[in-house]
């Protein structure tokens, strides 16, 4: 019989179960998770699941989209030692992106859910150079451009066994990768009322960010600049009065390109920052992992410290009394 696996025509003995199928497609089911007909399957339910003539079928699986321990990041209750979190996309290989990790000190790291590569078996996991004993794994809705999309791939993510956490994306323009706000807080609400941890990416517009706050978003996640830019922050102002008036934490997202703007983003009031392209796209992601680590942990002390008020003149540091005259 002829089923519709993976968006394309596959043919199959049958009728059978989802378990033989990933059987014969070699496929361990503990590392995806399956749609069946539009519908994600338990994966208590896999043997039970009858596969027919016709029948769509989804399987995927997970690819490559600090502060002080005393000052911890918290995100629905659950505190993260690092206020870097980093993403797992573009690296030269997965040795790199491995190590790039361990230099960042980062105890989350962002991976999208993508298809599983039916026709070759042979490609290693990128769960395989992640310790998940150390490291959380914030699943993505990279790629999706419509609510109902992002729904239903944080839904695959959560039935492959990560956990009910997701950074929510729902892109509203290929050429800029803005997101859609409105089409993202509809995602948000349905993912809230379903029991996830949503962290929405979104624009630095202070409104957008306070009603996807109303929302239920665990935290929010304006962008600095465009993803993948490195241009910095584009506007100060607004990640400023974004955190006066938030109650959960925001954590800066897309634009860095090196230290210095991980280390502004801290300064201003993020409670974090995550990037991907800053690191894996440098000359040495090794040594730009490491100096990340470093800058965020000094934006973040400097902003708990602050900073002196700005003159328009000049205030001498010595004082004036007994000099020689």
């Amino acid at each position: 019989m002829q089923i519709i696996l993976n968006g394309d025509p596959h043919e199959v003995a049958g009728p059978l179960t989802l378990t033989a199928l990933l059987a014969q497609l070699n496929i361990d089911p503990r590392r995806v998770a399956v749609e069946h007909n539009l519908t994600v399957v338990k994966r208590a339910s896999y043997e039970s699941t009858q596969i027919q003539d016709g029948d769509q079928i989804e399987i995927v699986n997970f690819v490559g989209g600090g502060s002080l321990n005393s000052d911890p990041l918290v995100i629905a209750g659950r505190e993260f030692a690092s206020r870097l979190i980093v993403g797992t996309g573009k690296y030269p290989s997965f040795q790199m992106m491995q190590r790039a990790h361990e230099a960042s000190g980062a105890d989350m790291v962002t991976v999208a859910v993508r298809r599983v590569n039916i026709a070759d078996r042979t490609k290693e996991s990128l769960l395989d150079y992640i310790d998940t004993k150390k490291i959380a794994l914030l699943p993505n809705t990279a790629g999706c451009y419509s609510a109902d999309d992002a729904v239903r791939t944080a839904r695959l993510g959560r039935e492959a066994g990560l956990s009910n956490w997701v950074k929510l994306e729902v892109i509203g323009d290929e050429r800029t990768l803005f997101p859609d706000n409105e089409q993202l807080l509809v995602a948000t609400r349905i993912l809230v009322k379903e029991g996830f941890v949503v962290l929405p990416y979104t624009t630095d517009d202070p409104i957008v960010c306070r009603k996807l706050e109303d929302a239920g978003a665990a935290a929010v996640m304006p962008l600095g600049a465009p993803i993948g830019s490195g241009l910095g922050i584009q506007n100060a102002n607004n990640i400023r009065i974004i955190r006066e008036f938030s109650r959960v934490p925001i954590i800066l997202d897309a634009g860095v390109g090196t230290a210095s703007d991980a280390t502004i983003a801290m300064e201003l009031g993020a409670d974090g920052v995550l990037m991907n392209t800053a690191i894996a796209e440098a000359q040495d992601p090794i040594a730009m992992a490491m100096s990340m680590k470093l800058a965020v942990q000094a934006g973040r002390l400097a902003y708990r410290a602050g900073r002196m008020p700005k003159r328009m003149y000049a205030s001498a540091s010595s004082p004036l009394a007994g000099t020689v005259k």
